[in-house]
């Protein structure tokens, strides 16, 4: 790569730290939910964050919109939502005798769609038909979204009663689906510490602009993928959960019911190059998949009922093919 390549790599290190920096300010831990969700922010895809409450999934978004000089909206999802409190609706004028819109909080750059899981299927389908066509329909006009348009949303794991699951083809329409977990105990001190103070809670101040990430998103485009290496790396993994057999993983064919959909190396390839963009590299390298492969493909997964009734979850799945291909890649070059 070119001394352009190199140098236009570096700014997105540049540009990670500085909003690693102020979202740091008011998020304690929680490094690898942040990462994430630049990763998605470069690579201009959409997040399911998935964890019990408390563990900071509203503030870490809400945070990391303080740091971008960007409109955040925050949708509290309840089981009484319709889909013209995401989207907008008409409004007739009686001055003009004409129907004027009102546009709802999805024209903002980024959403937060909090507790997806406990709206109706009309309303996730109206959010998330957004989220694939960037457009909006009010009577018969159809409205563009922001070129900057960003979902994240979170859901409860452990709270099954008045929710609504996403069906599969939905939760596909996500780029990553993050875990979160607890944070460590010295972590939690410091939770603990900071929100006990006296005086107001520390907040994000704006340190990055929309345009710049705009441009970060071209540059991630034109970082490095090799076809050779990384690309077969890639769609090794990827096939190998469509037919575990063929990929010597015969033990997991009793347990996959599905694999996943092509969406799936589309948003691995971007994915991997968005953090190779982030680590200051003008090339990706098969580590750059690795790291990210669990957030991409555990909802892309469909296990069988001898899978849940042997305790086997996606990512385990996903452990032992990566594990396998790491074998197939160390056999091949030995």
């Amino acid at each position: 790569m070119g001394e352009a390549a190199s140098s236009a790599a570096g700014s997105g290190k540049a540009l990670a730290d500085r909003i690693r920096t102020e979202v740091a300010k008011v998020v304690v831990g929680q490094e690898a939910m942040i990462d994430r969700l630049l990763i998605a922010l470069l690579a201009d895809g959409h997040v399911l964050l998935e964890g019990v409450p408390g563990l900071a999934k509203t503030l870490a978004v809400s945070t990391l919109s303080s740091a971008i000089k960007t409109r955040f909206r925050r949708i509290q999802f309840t089981p009484d939502l319709l889909p013209a409190d995401l989207t907008g609706t008409l409004v007739f004028n009686q001055k003009s005798g004409e129907f004027t819109p009102k546009f709802g909080p999805i024209f903002a750059n980024l959403i937060l769609a909090d507790e997806i899981n406990r709206a109706p299927a009309k309303v996730q389908s109206a959010l998330l038909e957004a989220m694939q066509e960037r457009t909006v329909s009010l009577g018969e006009k159809t409205y563009k979204l922001e070129s900057l348009f960003l979902v994240l949303a979170t859901q409860n794991p452990i709270e099954q009663e008045g929710t609504y699951p996403l069906p599969e083809a939905q939760m596909d329409r996500f780029m990553l689906m993050v875990k979160v977990g607890y944070p460590t105990r010295l972590e939690e001190e410091r939770i603990m510490q900071r929100m006990t103070a006296p005086g107001d809670p520390p907040t994000a101040e704006p340190v990055v602009a929309p345009e710049e990430i705009l441009e970060a998103r071209a540059r991630v485009r034109h970082v490095a993928l090799d076809q050779d290496s990384v690309g077969r790396y890639l769609l090794d993994i990827v096939f190998a959960t469509r037919d575990p057999d063929k990929a010597g993983l015969s033990d997991l064919v009793p347990y996959i019911r599905l694999g996943a959909s092509p969406r799936a190396s589309i948003y691995l390839n971007l994915a991997a190059r968005a953090r190779a963009f982030l680590q200051g590299r003008d090339y990706t390298e098969t580590d750059d998949v690795k790291a990210i492969a669990r957030d991409v493909l555990r909802h892309r997964i469909l296990l069988t009922y001898e899978a849940e009734a042997e305790g086997i979850d996606t990512d385990e799945v996903i452990r032992r093919i990566l594990a396998r291909i790491d074998e197939t890649v160390l056999w091949r070059q030995g």
